[in-house]
Formats: structure tokens, sequence, C-alpha cells
């Protein structure tokens, strides 16, 4: 984590470093990410977490959209609305800017759940579809100063995504009949974003 630290302090050239990690379903994305801002913050350095899955739509609407057995799919999130606060966040102003965040409990996003004052140095953002170039997600790269891409083995990637389904409630049987089927599909749309990523991280 050290090394992690220094490089992203090397980068702190201008007023907000904005860094996402991307990476597979399952891969620790959320982990490394609020590792990394405590580290950090230890470091003297002001930093906020902003989850991509904040932006995921409600599950009412995935169930009127039809795409309910699809949730997290590129298609499955306001892609529009997490451009924006990107974009918002790029430029910091006198103002806390508010992002949302998913809730696992209720399996729910919460407008407004993080506060990003205008006085930090570090937002990290984390998701799958940071280095997507479809569905819209083609406009997130070029918002972030920098992304890493965290790199996992198969097995042990869908092992702890596995165990975190069943964490959240679904039978061990659901658990990985989901991680096989829609989180599996995700993760194929997820791979090829890799290449454009600029520093792959292996954990």
């Amino acid at each position: 984590m050290t090394a992690l630290v220094d490089e992203v302090l090397a980068a702190l050239v201008r007023p907000r470093l904005l860094l996402g990690i991307a990476g597979q379903p399952g891969a620790g994305k959320s982990t490394l990410a609020s590792e990394l801002v405590d580290a950090l913050v230890e470091a003297g350095t002001t930093a906020v977490l902003v989850p991509m899955d904040g932006f995921h739509l409600a599950q009412r609407e995935l169930e009127r959209l039809g795409r309910a057995d699809r949730k997290g799919a590129p298609d499955t999130f306001d892609v529009d609305g997490y451009v924006a606060l990107l974009a918002r966040l790029r430029a910091p102003g006198g103002r806390t800017v508010y992002a949302p965040e998913f809730r696992r409990e209720i399996e729910e996003p919460v407008a407004g759940a993080v506060a990003v004052d205008p006085d930090v140095r570090v937002v990290v953002t984390e998701g799958n579809y940071l280095l997507h170039d479809d569905h819209g997600w083609d406009q997130v790269r070029g918002l972030l100063d920098t992304v890493w891409y965290l790199d996992l083995p198969q097995s042990t990637r869908v092992e702890r995504l596995v165990a975190r389904l069943e964490r959240h409630g679904r039978s061990p049987d659901d658990a990985r009949a989901w991680a096989s089927g829609p989180d599996e599909r995700n993760a194929r749309l997820v791979a090829p974003g890799r290449s454009r990523a600029d520093r792959i991280v292996r954990r």
C-alpha cells in the first residue's frame, strides 16, 4: 500500500486528483479504494471515496425496464449522472459536492450520502465500467486523471464474489448461480478495459 500511496502523492500536481480503480466483479475494488483513502488520510492528505455503484438505477426502475435480472450490467446505471458528477468534481469550487452511495443492506442507491468538500485533494472512485467504451461509459476515462485496473486470478475472484453474495443474503446455490451468470457476463464486458488502464494492480 505504501508504494501506491507514494504514487498518488507524487501525482498531486494540481488542486485535485481524480483516481479511478476498475476491475471485474469481486476483484476487491471497494476494499482497495477504501484502504487507499484511509492511507492517504493517514499520510496527511484529504481524500474521499466516491463509488460508481451509487449510480445504480433503483430496483423499481430496473423492474419497470425489465432489467432486474441483469442488475449490474452497463445499462443498469445512470451513466450520465456519474459523468456529470465527475465533471463537477474535476473543477472544485467553493461548495461541497454530494454524491450518492449504494447501500447493500437495502440494495438501493441513497442520494447525497457522500460529501466531497472543496478542500479534498484526492477523489478515489471505483467500479466495473470506468474503462468500458460503450453505453456512454466512454466519457468516464477522460474525466479521470489516472485509472488503475485491479487484477485477480479468476478462481480467487469468483470465490470472493460468491462469499460476498452469501453475506448479503443469497443462498450458496443462488450466490454461485448469480456469480456464474449475470456477474460473469458483466466480468467479460469489463475485461477489455484492462488494456486501457494506466496501471495494473495485482493483489
